[in-house]
């Protein structure tokens, strides 16, 4: 599955700037979300050690006008949706 360390993605991930787990680098490539087998599109935040994903609840908002979240617990699996930049895929003709 990840052939290098880079090619994991980080054991914790937010979706919101406020967070101290807000990572722009990971999220510029893309990261999908298999959560107890089934795609997730709609997580906000994850954590793999803990084996949680944080998803909307629906439409609502908080006091602070953000979505409400709630939190489900089970088998936590991220990818990258996309290769890192600069590195050429199986099939792909490089320059040269």
């Amino acid at each position: 599955m990840a052939e290098n360390p880079s090619d994991t993605p980080p054991d914790r991930l937010s979706l919101d700037p406020r967070s101290e787990h807000y990572d722009e680098a990971p999220l510029s490539r893309g990261v999908g979300i298999k959560f107890n087998g089934q795609e997730k599109t709609s997580v906000t935040e994850y954590s793999i050690s803990e084996g949680w994903i944080r998803v909307a609840a629906g439409r609502s908002l908080d006091r602070y006008g953000q979505p409400m979240t709630i939190k489900l617990k089970g088998k936590v699996e991220p990818y990258f949706q996309n290769p890192p930049e600069g590195e050429v895929q199986e099939g792909e003709a490089s320059d040269g």
